[in-house]
């Protein structure tokens, strides 16, 4: 195989690695890394490489090898409402935590999966990048992480599981009985009933919460949250929940936002936008990353990453907004 070729067919894995990767992680910048030293080791090693499995499987191998390297000594990532209790409106922010602290936003098209031409392989996917089962995850130790993943995510069976990671049957099969009844006690499962796709109903509440934020019509932004809505500001440890401290805190503390600008993207398999906060000189300028959680027609989590500096550019969102500028 000439290196031009062998480059190429490495690099056709790439999306659903980064997936893997994201969801052993819990970064997207990790993930890349992650990826980036996989595809380095398996071009070093394709030589040795005696196709005894396939490609696919050899560079799961690989990938999977790098993240539990990784992933030694780390502290586990989390959310905001994973750490604490929510607060009020008048709760101060508290300082930022650093963000090896948090789960961080992937944009959708840098996991695509592979095409099996199984609607349900898509579900499944999209599923389980769910900032909420991307944090259930965190509380797994590494090796039953790799383990659900594999099992419940890629669908491999127990015995190239075993081979992967060294270990037996036996054992994969109690370290998934164990992973699978830790997801449980966190409110997350594999096998749990998947969010519909955005049919137009949800289509219709997205185009009403862009008119209604752009307007900065708080009291109607709140009919569109369900009552026990949760709204987090990584990687600040405040949170908040419900209509009465979400509203009193967009009046409030984040009244500045009054006049901003929305950019639709796409992350975590939901939908998301790039928040853009009025200038001075007219224009817009990068504020936060914004992921809805969206259940039966309402707005259950509103999740603001504000470190724009870096998530701007990963998903491909202009630096600011010009004045006049559609976009």
């Amino acid at each position: 195989m000439t290196e031009q070729r062998l480059d190429e067919t490495l690099e056709a894995h790439r999306g659903e690695l980064t997936g893997h990767c994201y969801r052993m992680l819990g970064s997207a910048f990790e993930a890349d890394d992650a990826v980036q030293e996989t595809l380095v080791r398996a071009w070093r090693a394709h030589d040795r490489f005696e196709g005894r499995s396939a490609l696919r499987s050899w560079l799961y191998r690989i990938a999977t090898n790098v993240c539990l390297d990784m992933l030694q000594g780390r502290q586990r990532r989390a959310r905001p409402v994973d750490m604490a209790p929510a607060g009020t409106a008048s709760t101060p922010l508290g300082a930022p935590l650093p963000e090896s602290a948090w789960v961080m936003p992937i944009p959708d098209q840098r996991i695509a999966p592979p095409d099996t031409g199984d609607p349900a392989d898509a579900v499944v996917s999209r599923e389980t990048v769910r900032l909420a089962f991307v944090a259930a995850l965190q509380h797994l130790p590494p090796r039953q992480r790799a383990v659900l993943i594999l099992r419940e995510v890629l669908r491999w069976r127990a015995a190239e599981v075993a081979d992967l990671l060294d270990t037996s049957v036996a054992s994969v099969n109690s370290a998934l009985q164990r992973a699978r009844a830790t997801l449980a006690a966190h409110g997350a499962a594999t096998d749990a009933a998947p969010a519909p796709e955005l049919d137009e109903e949800h289509k219709d509440l997205l185009t009403r919460y862009v008119d209604i934020f752009e307007r900065y019509d708080i009291a109607a932004l709140v009919t569109l949250l369900r009552d026990d809505a949760a709204m987090t500001m990584p990687p600040f440890p405040l949170w908040l929940r419900g209509h009465d401290d979400i509203s009193a805190f967009m009046l409030g503390p984040g009244a500045k936002c009054r006049g901003s600008r929305l950019v639709p993207v796409s992350a975590n398999g939901a939908p998301a936008f790039g928040h853009y906060q009025p200038s001075e000189d007219g224009g817009h300028e990068p504020w936060a990353l914004q992921i809805l959680d969206v259940e039966d027609g309402r707005i259950t989590g509103l999740h603001c990453f504000l470190d724009t500096q870096a998530l701007f550019p990963l998903f491909g969102l202009p630096p600011r907004l010009e004045a006049g500028s559609s976009d």
